[in-house]
Parts: structure tokens; C-alpha cells; sequence
């Protein structure tokens, strides 16, 4: 019963720095009150990742036509799809089961609670109770659906995502408040497949912490593709009584009144500190946040923080690098390692959204340039002027680049279209590397590769463009 590590949660962050921890030398077991792979890989980032590709194959059926391909009336298989869905998730928490034995960790199933410095109590699911004693605790408890009070969800008529993965019925139309990454996604999932889609959106724009050339090319493609997008508003009440969900939409022309069978709650999510011990540790929050230096130690020695529940960006590979460097600090503190590591740059972080078109982006927008007082240089390039868009059918969207004028220096960048999560990793590493414009210009890109607009909106922002 007793570790060098224990870790609470067996998400993206969890899962990871238990296997660092155990890989430097460290005694480690891991507790999870649900599924391995928490949030990410059985109830978001996975399996939502595994509807949006069912979204596109159906697409390109319903368009394939256009490649020369002959297919007749092309159908949605609704429950198909969930079903492959929820078998991607399965098949990725099983291989976190198997990283767990082959690393030598072991697995707690139940609820963990942090009882005092070095000491967690695990309540199994039949309710028996068990003290583990450790030297460090690591905290990766994840978040939840963030609920509003005047949008209760009942998981029937008003959903959060988990729901929205495994509706029993296609639903004729649906209400997504909220434009962030999993409204979007959600919104053409659902649309693609022939569900009659309304965002509202409380902000000016959708998308809002995007570039606003950005939000405006989403917005353009989301109402060509047939979906309503309502922005400044807000749902000030709904009515569940009746056959259909009637939500009082607040606008600034007046109230409206918009009827739909499913209305998807997606306006964000909140961190789960409660009932974990953090009190009675004596750790200090924040705004719903653990306060943590870069290493992720929080203000009780060797009690640590990562993922979701810390001030950093609420994303799986942010708490997957957290994870890593939290446990390399471990073991340096710990002589086992001679290697302090590097505190994580989460100015460098990228954010991507798997809508369609995708959006991908690191770094200022425009506006943020601006305001820190930068003069700078901005380059969009447009996929209709690249071939590789062009015969894939794909030319919706841009690259846009910004740079400082005076020292070149890579400040942003922000792209919207097929494809793109794959291809902003270039501008992070470059980011990394304090790459100026003069390297992408000099960087030869593979002809003909949509990647290949990063170096053309270079080219647009210094005049020197010869594809446009």
C-alpha cells in the first residue's frame, strides 16, 4: 500500500504521468472512478473524432459525383455510427489498460481523496474504503460540461456532449448553445448527417477565442452548409413541457422563441476540485484552479497539479506535457534524474477545432499583435489558389501568418480549412526554434501539399508571393 507516486485520474494527463513516473524509477500506481483514458479518450477528443470521420465519409458520398464516382441515394446510418464511435473509445481504453501493465503500474478503480499529505483514500464502488500511502500525489481529475442555470441539463431533452455521443435517436433539429470547439464540432456532425442545426452563440462572432478572419470564414462555410448561426445571444430560458424544447432566445432585436427537438449545452467546462481533499490538504484554488508553479507543485509539498484542474489551457496535449514535465521534476528532485526539465511555453500552444473546415492556430491573432504595441506584417493566403486543395475538392479557408515587422520574429498563426490540424505543428516548432520569415521563405515545401500555404502567406506578407 505503499508508493513513491500516486496519481488521481486516468485521463490524458493522468495516464501519462503515471507512465513517466513508473519509466523514471518511481513506484506508481494510478486511481480512475470510471474508465481509463478518462474525458479524452472515452467520452471526448477520440470518439468525437470518430463521428466527425463518419460526417465526411457520408459527405463525400453525398459528393462523390463531383470526383466522378457514381453512388446512389447514400444514407446516414445514424446508430452505425455511434456504435463505431463507441468502439474506437473502447479499443483506445483498452490500450491504455495494456500501458499501464506493460509500464507496471497499478490500477485503482474507485474514488480517490486526498486525506492528508502523502495519504489518499480510494472508495471502490461497493463502497469499502482504503488508505495508499505515497510520497507525491499527483492531481488530474479533469473537467465536466459546465451547466447553466437557466439551461439545467436533464441528458434527454437538454444534453452536454457525453449525450450528444450516444443519442439513441437522430434528432430532427437541435439548438447548440455555444460556438466553442465542441459546439462547433457537434454542430456539423449533426448537420452533415441531415439534422437541422441553430448556434447561439452569446458573443459578437463565433468561435470567439479565434483570429476574427477566422470566425468570419467559419461562420460564411457553417451558413453555406445550411446551419443557422444566431451570435450575440443568449438562451434565457427553455421549456421542456411539450413534445419539442422551446428555448426564449434573447437577441439584440428582441426575444424570439426557437423550437427543437435536442438542445446541446456546450458553453464550456469546469474543473473537478470538489470532494477531492484539496481542503483539508490545505491546497490553494483560484478561480476554480489549482495554483501551480511550471512544474505543476502546488503550494503543499509534493502535491501537484496537471491537466484541466491547472491554470494552463484546458487541452489533452497540454496536460500531457504537463504530465511529463511534473514527473521529470519529480525525479529530479529526487536525485533520479539528472535532468531538470523545461517549464511548459503556453504562448506556444496550438488549439485546434475538427469541424468542417477544420481550424488550427498558435500563437496572437491580429488584434492581440496590435494590441501589445507590435507593428506588424500579415500574409492569408487562400486554398482556392492551391492546386492540392483544388483536386481534392477542399477550397474553403485560409493561412494566415503574422509577423513582427521589425525582427521577423513568427508571432501567429491561424488557419482554417481541410486538413489543417495536421499542418500547425510547423508553425509551433518554428515558433520553438524562434524561426523568423527568412526560414519559412527558405524552407523548400513539398509541391503540391496544402502545407505549402504556410510558405506562400509568408511570401504574401513580405511581398514577395508568386502562386497568387
Amino acid at each position: 500500500m505503499n508508493y513513491d507516486v500516486i496519481v488521481i485520474g486516468a485521463g490524458p494527463g493522468g495516464y501519462v504521468a503515471a507512465i513517466r513516473a513508473s519509466q523514471l524509477g518511481f513506484k506508481t500506481a494510478i486511481i480512475e472512478k470510471e474508465s481509463l483514458g478518462g474525458v479524452c479518450l472515452n467520452w471526448g477528443c477520440i470518439p468525437t473524432k470518430a463521428l466527425l470521420k463518419s460526417a465526411q465519409v457520408f459527405e463525400y458520398a453525398k459528393h462523390a459525383s463531383d470526383y466522378g464516382v457514381l453512388l446512389e441515394n447514400p444514407t446516414a446510418d445514424f446508430s452505425g455510427m455511434v456504435k463505431r464511435s463507441r468502439g474506437v473509445a473502447d479499443k483506445m481504453s483498452k490500450g491504455v489498460q495494456f500501458l499501464m501493465k506493460k509500464n507496471k503500474i497499478d490500477v485503482i478503480m474507485g474514488y480517490g481523496k486526498i486525506k492528508s499529505k502523502g495519504q489518499v483514500d480510494v472508495t471502490s464502488s461497493d463502497g469499502k474504503a482504503t488508505t495508499y500511502d505515497c510520497k507525491h500525489i499527483i492531481i488530474a481529475t479533469g473537467g465536466r460540461a459546465r451547466a447553466l442555470p437557466n439551461l439545467p441539463i436533464d441528458g434527454k431533452k437538454i444534453i452536454g456532449y457525453r449525450e450528444a455521443m450516444v443519442l439513441p435517436v437522430q434528432p430532427k433539429t437541435m439548438i447548440v448553445v455555444g460556438s466553442g470547439a465542441i459546439g462547433v464540432e457537434f454542430a456539423y456532425f449533426y448537420n452533415s448527417i441531415g439534422t437541422k442545426v441553430t448556434i447561439v452563440e452569446f458573443m459578437p462572432r463565433i468561435v470567439p477565442v479565434e483570429d476574427e478572419d477566422v470566425s468570419k470564414e467559419l461562420e460564411k462555410s457553417f451558413k453555406k452548409q445550411g446551419m443557422t448561426i444566431m451570435t450575440n445571444a443568449s438562451v434565457e430560458s427553455v421549456d421542456t413541457s411539450g413534445a419539442v424544447v422551446k428555448a426564449k432566445v434573447k437577441t439584440a432585436s428582441g426575444e424570439v422563441i426557437l423550437e427543437a427537438d435536442i438542445v446541446l449545452s456546450a458553453v464550456g467546462v469546469v474543473c473537478n476540485l470538489e470532494n477531492i481533499g484539496l481542503e483539508q490538504a490545505g491546497v490553494i484554488t483560484d478561480k476554480g484552479k489549482v495554483v501551480v508553479d511550471g512544474f505543476g507543485q502546488t503550494n503543499v509539498p509534493g502535491i501537484y497539479a496537471i491537466g484541466d484542474v491547472s491554470p494552463g489551457q484546458a487541452l489533452a496535449h497540454v496536460a500531457s506535457k504537463e504530465a511529463i514535465v511534473c514527473a521529470e521534476n519529480i525525479a529530479y528532485m529526487e536525485k533520479k534524474s539528472t535532468h531538470k526539465p523545461t517549464p511548459i511555453d503556453y504562448n506556444n500552444i496550438p488549439g485546434c477545432t475538427y469541424c468542417h473546415p477544420e481550424i488550427a492556430s498558435v500563437g496572437m491573432t491580429e488584434k492581440a499583435a496590435k494590441d501589445a504595441g507590435y507593428e506588424i506584417k500579415v500574409g492569408k493566403f487562400p486554398f482556392v489558389a492551391s492546386g492540392k486543395a483544388a483536386a481534392a475538392g477542399n477550397t474553403d479557408g485560409f493561412v494566415k501568418v503574422i509577423y513582427d515587422a521589425k525582427y521577423g520574429e513568427w508571432l501567429g498563426t491561424h488557419m482554417i480549412g481541410n486538413g489543417v490540424t495536421d499542418m500547425i505543428a510547423e508553425a509551433v516548432l518554428g515558433r520553438t526554434l524562434e524561426t523568423t520569415y527568412k526560414e519559412v521563405l527558405n524552407t523548400v515545401h513539398p509541391h503540391p501539399t496544402l502545407s505549402e500555404a504556410v510558405k506562400e502567406a509568408t511570401a504574401m506578407a513580405y511581398g514577395e508571393a508568386t502562386d497568387i
